[in-house]
């Protein structure tokens, strides 16, 4: 059974983790979304644990209330401090140096494209679950008007205003996004648990806030990748996500899920399981 962990980086900042499997096993690094939590990651961190690896699911900067810096100064959570601080936990977990997986789903996802470009040397292999690399996605807001509808939430988020929004009334609009997206009804609890405050909403829509036009310069990434999609993702778009291969020029799988939407982990996490066990076993740290 996972494990609470408190993990605090040479930074100072402090990420609530689940943590479960032997501590000298290979480490898996697994990055949530938004409006998501460590939870997302609830069936993959055992059985991940199970397979012999060191599963590690942290709340990320701003969802942890003891890695949250003032979210008025964007520039705590600028991209380059999000890919930071995988390293940093890494670090943390007694792996400074050597090589581990990466996963991220969303804006964990890409967190973990930066990673794999910037650090492609700590990576036995990536895992993507819905986030496209970012120059396809880029690509696809620029060619694409049904991308541009897609993610007309990221203008959304912008906005002063917006996190009240999401939180008045109980986290209605909070609540409805994720249901209506085929996220059950303990999964939507516990998110809601993580973001139901002002501070932590603030913090989460600071992310948005400080990479508002979503232009990562990231080169082609040559980490082994998997990147999962399902085909009814609201978010993103097939020409976003059949683009990724252009850009990735190690080995690379594109797993479509066929009736699956954004929250692929939430929807059919054994399913997922057996995809990412499957990519890891592949490429051994």
């Amino acid at each position: 059974m996972p494990q609470h962990l408190e993990i605090t980086t040479r930074t100072g900042l402090t990420f609530d983790a689940s943590v479960e499997g032997p501590e000298n096993g290979p480490l898996v690094l697994l990055l949530h979304g938004f409006p998501q939590s460590r939870y997302a990651w609830r069936a993959q961190v055992p059985a991940l644990a199970a397979a012999g690896y060191l599963a590690v699911a942290p709340d990320q900067r701003g969802y942890s209330p003891g890695a949250r810096p003032d979210p008025s100064d964007l520039a705590n959570y600028h991209y380059d401090r999000l890919i930071g601080d995988v390293i940093d936990i890494a670090a943390a977990l007694g792996r400074e140096r050597g090589r581990f997986h990466l996963a991220g789903h969303d804006w964990g996802g890409q967190v973990a494209w930066g990673v794999a470009d910037r650090h492609a040397d700590r990576l036995a292999s990536l895992t993507i679950l819905s986030r496209p690399h970012p120059s396809a996605f880029v690509r696809a807001l620029q060619e694409d008007p049904e991308q541009k509808h897609r993610s007309r939430h990221h203008r959304a988020f912008l906005g002063p205003e917006s996190g009240g929004l999401l939180l008045a009334d109980d986290a209605k609009r909070l609540r409805a996004g994720l249901v209506e997206a085929g996220v059950p009804d303990d999964a939507v609890e516990a998110y809601v648990g993580t973001l139901g405050s002002p501070t932590a909403i603030e913090a989460a829509l600071a992310w948005y806030r400080a990479q508002a036009e979503l232009r990562a310069k990231l080169g082609t990434i040559r980490v082994p990748t998997l990147y999962i999609w399902g085909d009814v993702d609201a978010t993103v778009g097939r020409m976003a996500a059949e683009g990724t291969a252009e850009f990735v020029s190690g080995p690379y799988r594109f797993e479509v899920l066929t009736g699956i939407g954004h929250f692929s982990t939430d929807q059919v996490p054994e399913r997922v399981n057996a995809l990412m066990l499957e990519h890891l076993r592949q490429y051994p740290v």
